[in-house]
């Protein structure tokens, strides 16, 4: 089983910044795309941002020109830099990867456990 492990979560005031951290084990062929995900209590999870291994990012428009994604394929990480956080940037971040574990064993999404973002207003 691949765990991927977030990090950098907690509580900010508006206007403030967090960065997060996702890092996938070393023992993995191939790393595709990878991304975040957030889901404020009484929502749905929506798309925050996502990445390719070429470097190609998407964000959702929620968070364009404040949030930018990173990664470092040497290292099996994505990040996540968050900018002027608003109380509605509340929730929690999930990432996630597709990642081939061996040569040729096909393609298989992974989530993180999550990590709690809170922005008092």
């Amino acid at each position: 089983q691949v765990q991927l492990v977030e990090s950098g979560g907690g509580l900010v005031q508006a206007g403030g910044s967090l960065r997060l951290s996702c890092v996938a084990p070393g023992n993995i062929f191939r790393i595709g795309p990878m991304g975040w995900y957030r889901q404020a209590p009484g929502k749905q999870r929506e798309l925050v941002a996502d990445i390719i291994r070429g470097g190609s990012t998407n964000c959702g428009d929620p968070v364009k020109g404040r949030f930018t994604i990173s990664r470092d394929n040497g290292k099996n990480a994505v990040y996540l830099q968050m900018n002027a956080l608003k109380p509605e940037d509340t929730g929690v971040y999930h990432c996630n990867a597709d990642i081939m574990r061996f040569y040729n064993s096909g393609w298989l999404r992974y989530w993180g456990q999550g990590t709690q973002v809170t922005v008092s207003s």
